[in-house]
């Protein structure tokens, strides 16, 4: 079956780029001829405004750190972004690229059977410009093509992003999907309340592969090895962060280390380099959501930080699903609880794992194989 995947714009985001690589690399070991359709919105004056108010959000509301990466020239950013687009070139296959909504007539030439839309925060309105494109609106009454979403994701657990007349828009499209399957359980609730259709829980896409395909990805490609024993992988720096790094090096006896630019302007460490951060690692501190799913997936004894403006409901629901709410913190008070804790059990993990992978597998095959059936 020819498929087209609709994700999150493919950039610097290691998570992001796993996932669209994960998602593609398992269809296609499902014997499916895959492409990623390579849709972002170029209107770089529009980016900047946006980003502009969340910085100034950040910085003196809510006192973060920030980096005026909205300064970057188009020089710039090739040169930041040389490792990762390498990684996208030889990793993942796009189509033409697609920078309005009204190109996506372009998309014919491909001859798709289905659309899968999916994973990441497709559906969340300040990080999808052109966001009806993720509802597959440039299909319209075209009812031959499969409409699928598979761990798409909202990113927090209410839709006040949306306008109302969007919510009914996107309401009439979902009804569309032959199926849906969400990311985070609170999305499961959003899709009946607010697009009045039945949506399944399913993995993340990156949990899909095991552990070898990523190992591969390390060794065919020249890295070299951490300078420390503990990986941090933060994504919005602060000082209460700070702290709770320490504290955790301090009390384990690690040596913390990271694989992340050092400033805004910085070349973006390749993504073979950042997944062996993981794989050399003792010990995980992160705020992310993939820096959640990759130490489960590399089996590593890790803390989160609760990363609220990034959305919460993401790290609630991947813990949930583990049965592993109890590495979640919000503040440097909240160690004295996690040192005194037993490490994680991945014997435990792994086979549910296994268990959640022979679940979403076989959401795809069904969904891929589906009737829609007009109500």
């Amino acid at each position: 079956m020819k498929i087209g995947i609709l994700t999150q714009p493919l950039h610097n985001n290691y998570g992001g780029l796993l996932q669209a690589y994960a998602l593609q690399t398992f269809l296609k070991k499902q014997g499916h001829d895959v492409l990623t359709v390579d849709f972002y919105v170029e209107d770089e004056k529009n980016i900047q405004i946006k980003q502009l108010i969340r910085d100034f959000i950040k910085k003196y509301i809510l006192r973060r750190q920030v980096d005026p990466i909205y300064s970057l020239t188009k020089k710039d950013k090739l040169r930041i972004s040389q490792y990762t687009s390498h990684f996208i070139a030889e990793n993942i296959k796009k189509t033409q690229h697609i920078s309005e909504l009204n190109e996506f007539t372009y998309l014919k030439q491909y001859q798709f059977d289905a659309y899968i839309v999916g994973s990441d925060q497709v559906w969340r309105p300040s990080y999808s410009p052109g966001m009806s494109a993720f509802f597959l609106s440039f299909l319209k009454d075209d009812n031959k093509t499969k409409r699928i979403a598979y761990a798409a994701s909202f990113g927090v657990d209410h839709c006040n992003e949306f306008t109302e007349m969007e919510l009914n828009q996107y309401s009439l499209l979902s009804q569309k999907f032959h199926a849906i399957g969400v990311r985070e359980d609170s999305a499961i609730v959003l899709c009946r309340k607010y697009l009045k259709v039945n949506a399944e829980l399913v993995l993340d896409p990156t949990l899909l592969l095991e552990k070898d395909e990523y190992i591969k990805l390390i060794n065919n490609d020249i890295t070299s090895p951490p300078n420390g024993n503990m990986m941090v992988y933060v994504l919005d720096k602060n000082d209460e962060k700070s702290q709770i790094i320490n504290a955790v090096s301090e009390n384990y006896k690690l040596q913390p280390y990271t694989v992340m630019p050092s400033s805004y302007n910085d070349v973006f460490p390749p993504v073979t380099q950042w997944l062996r951060g993981f794989l050399d690692a003792s010990f995980v501190v992160t705020d992310s959501f993939h820096g959640v799913v990759f130490s489960i997936i590399f089996n590593k004894q890790f803390i989160a930080i609760g990363n609220r403006s990034r959305g919460l409901a993401r790290f609630l629901s991947i813990l949930k699903l583990f049965n592993l709410e109890n590495r979640l913190i919000f503040s440097h008070n909240d160690l004295s609880r996690i040192f005194i804790q037993p490490e994680i059990n991945f014997s435990d993990v792994n086979k549910l794992r296994k268990k959640l992978v022979g679940k979403s597998t076989l959401f795809i095959d069904n969904a891929l194989n589906s009737v829609k059936h007009n109500d």
